[in-house]
């Protein structure tokens, strides 16, 4: 039989509501997310740091470096040795044949040579450092050539010293040395204490000197600070220190006037510009000696 007694409705148990809200590490872990430096760290920062710290503990091992750095240095040796890295021959251009030779003897190569054992600029100043060479540009060019382009110094004068004969540029800078004039018989020769230092001044000189050039001799540097300009025929003319190249215009334009170079003059003293002198040979001086005494016994009679 069915019980009369009713039963008690009893609902099922719910489950307790989830709170839709962040926990507070939740929280605080998406706070940190939305910071960019935070970001960077755990990106980039974490997985440097997990290879630093693996690399770390392999190469701590004595044997594991070295045998790494065996393995990259005959890598290196096989790359660097491969042919078209090693340099078979020397070039070298605008310099003349002896130039060139001393070159070779002062870069001293020792060819075929890789070309990552090349120091350029280590080779460059050994070429500079000879005194005909101005400047150079040292470069590996393609089918293993080392290329070095010479820029010589030019010869402007011949420096007669106390040493010898020097050819000196335009600057004064020692460029070679001669055995004789005649080697370079076409460049103006100079001389004096400290001529080397002025050979600007000279060189203006000498372009200023125009008709009188074939006549010149050289130039003497007179107390290192003034010149004498050496003519044939054993004349001079003794310019003064300051502005000497206007001095000599002005005895050019004499000479064009009057001859005045083509007198029996010894030497013409441009040292004081208000009054030039002439020094005149002995024979002149006594001819005129000669002429004024007889003009003064012609007046006396």
């Amino acid at each position: 039989m069915q019980s009369l007694i009713g039963r008690r409705f009893r609902p099922e148990p719910q489950p307790p509501r989830r709170d839709p809200a962040p926990s507070r590490w939740a929280y605080r872990f998406q706070r940190l997310w939305l910071t960019p430096l935070f970001r960077s760290l755990l990106r980039t920062g974490l997985p440097a740091f997990t290879v630093v710290l693996l690399a770390g503990l392999y190469f701590g091992n004595a044997e594991r470096r070295a045998v790494v750095v065996n393995a990259v240095a005959e890598l290196r040796q096989q790359i660097e040795s491969r042919p078209e890295f090693m340099v078979t021959m020397l070039q070298i251009d605008g310099a003349s044949p002896p130039l060139a030779k001393a070159i070779r003897q002062a870069l001293a190569l020792k060819l075929p040579q890789s070309s990552f054992d090349l120091n350029l600029e280590a080779l460059r100043r050994k070429a500079e450092q000879l005194d005909a060479v101005a400047s150079t540009e040292v470069q590996v060019k393609g089918g293993g050539v080392l290329q070095v382009t010479v820029h010589a110094r030019q010869g402007a004068v011949v420096w007669r010293s106390r040493k010898g004969l020097e050819m000196l540029d335009a600057t004064g800078h020692r460029v070679a040395a001669l055995t004789t004039r005649a080697a370079r018989a076409d460049l103006p020769l100079i001389a004096g204490e400290a001529a080397e230092k002025a050979v600007p001044e000279a060189l203006k000189l000498i372009a200023a000197a125009g008709p009188i050039r074939p006549r010149i001799r050289g130039l003497v540097r007179m107390g290192a600070r003034r010149w004498d300009v050496v003519l044939d025929r054993g004349q001079r003319i003794l310019l003064p220190e300051a502005r000497p190249v206007r001095a000599l215009e002005r005895v050019i334009a004499l000479d064009q006037a009057q001859d005045l170079l083509s007198r029996d003059i010894v030497a013409v003293d441009m040292r004081n510009e208000q009054r030039p002198t002439l020094r005149l040979t002995p024979q002149a001086v006594a001819a005129l000696r000669k002429m004024r005494e007889t003009q003064a016994g012609a007046l006396s009679q």
